[in-house]
């Protein structure tokens, strides 16, 4: 078992929490929880040749119908969102968006009146340029025709990607087209791949314009890439803490839990990161076919809880070496200047030997007199309560993850 110590250089990546306000339409105070279709069933078209897994009405009722029955809804996951290829190849004479008449014969506003029955939201996919990534139609000539086309099929969410455009327009388009969703005076939640396009990205405009935002390479079926976007965060993580809060959210990406790149350890890996990350959780899984276990990580209430925690504190990285890192994320409950908080864990080697690593609370910057309740996400062992003072050892997995809840006693 490799043994990790703590250093006196970790104690200086501690940081204290930053908090932020929302953007101001309503919607977003926590980051949303739902389903995309996108990295389990990309662009597939063919229904004759996949009948089960082609982009179509059939396939986002089937999802939707196990979101509501297997435990997803009641567990908060509301969303079921479109991604690219539904549409037809071609608008309508009245140059609006229309949905392929083969693959989704009774239109969107009827899958839209289905999944809100299930007492779910639906969510769909544009694009800022003249065509989306997959060659159907683009927005940039049409975007108050296809803001309003998106409220009369009463969506609830949009997400509006930017390829075959222009990234240095992006800084008006996407407020524009923003601007357009809130005119049609439908609730709307605003996903914006903006700043996944540019070099410089403007944070605080984009913040002011979206309420969540990709902003680096798409997620891929392996550890690989999981891995790649947590270095991303950590490494760029004082640019895109200070904007994220309630209303607006960086986003990292779906979550692969479940699908066949991941193990079991590096499930949780993610989910644990993700939540420490106050990052919408947007699965991208068949939910007919998922094993008990993997579904049981994405409907872990305590991690949900703390994804969901009212504050929307991002978490940051605050330990790195020797392929360990420790994530940390406050929450509530809060006592004046004093946080509860979330502690990630993650392994990062690949040796298959367990690392142990012991350190103090006050290490981990948990100063407060009264201590912590100490419990672990995932299998519910108690450390009991614990003053800063006090040591703590834990054992993670290789590219795995031990997932603390340190619940402030008052």
């Amino acid at each position: 078992m490799a043994l990790l110590r703590w250093t006196a250089a970790a104690t200086a990546l501690l940081a204290a929490p930053h908090l932020v306000l929302g953007l101001d339409n309503g919607l977003a105070l926590t980051p949303p929880l739902g389903w995309l279709a996108w990295e389990r069933f990309r662009c597939i078209t063919d229904c004759a040749a996949e009948p089960d897994s082609c982009v179509s009405e059939a396939l986002f009722r089937a999802q939707a119908d196990r979101m509501a029955a297997d435990g997803y809804l009641a567990a908060g996951y509301q969303y079921i969102i479109i991604d690219d290829c539904w549409s037809s190849h071609e608008r309508d004479a009245e140059g609006r968006l229309q949905a392929d008449p083969d693959r989704f014969p009774s239109g969107i506003k009827a899958l839209s009146d289905y999944v809100h029955g299930l007492g779910l939201k639906l969510g769909i996919y544009g694009d800022y340029g003249t065509y989306t990534c997959g060659g159907y139609p683009g927005s940039i000539d049409h975007m108050e025709t296809d803001a309003q086309t998106f409220a009369d099929w009463e969506v609830d969410y949009v997400k509006l990607d930017g390829c075959y455009s222009d990234p240095d327009s992006m800084d008006v388009g996407y407020p524009e087209f923003g601007g357009y969703l809130n005119a049609t005076g439908r609730p709307m939640v605003y996903s914006c791949s903006w700043p996944a396009y540019q070099s410089n990205p403007d944070y605080p405009a984009i913040a002011r314009a979206c309420n969540l935002w990709r902003n680096f390479d798409d997620i891929q079926d392996s550890w690989d890439s999981v891995a790649s976007i947590i270095d991303f965060y950590g490494d760029h993580q004082e640019e895109l803490i200070p904007v994220a809060g309630p209303g607006h959210w960086n986003d990292p990406d779906m979550l692969i839990v479940g699908d066949f790149g991941l193990s079991y350890e590096q499930s949780r890996a993610q989910m644990a990161v993700w939540s420490v990350l106050a990052a919408p959780l947007i699965m991208s899984v068949d939910l007919r076919t998922i094993r008990p276990e993997y579904a049981a990580i994405l409907q872990n209430s305590a991690a949900l809880a703390i994804n969901q925690d009212r504050l929307g504190i991002q978490g940051r990285r605050v330990f790195q070496d020797q392929g360990m890192e420790i994530w940390r994320r406050a929450i509530t409950p809060q006592v004046d200047e004093q946080f509860s908080y979330a502690l990630a864990f993650l392994d990062r080697r690949t040796d298959g030997t367990p690392s142990r690593l012991t350190m103090t609370l006050r290490e981990l910057g948990l100063d407060s007199p009264t201590g912590y309740r100490v419990q672990e996400v995932f299998d519910g062992q108690s450390y009991g309560t614990l003053l800063p003072e006090d040591s703590i050892t834990v054992h993670v997995n290789p590219t795995g993850v031990t997932f603390l809840r340190c619940d402030l006693v008052a």
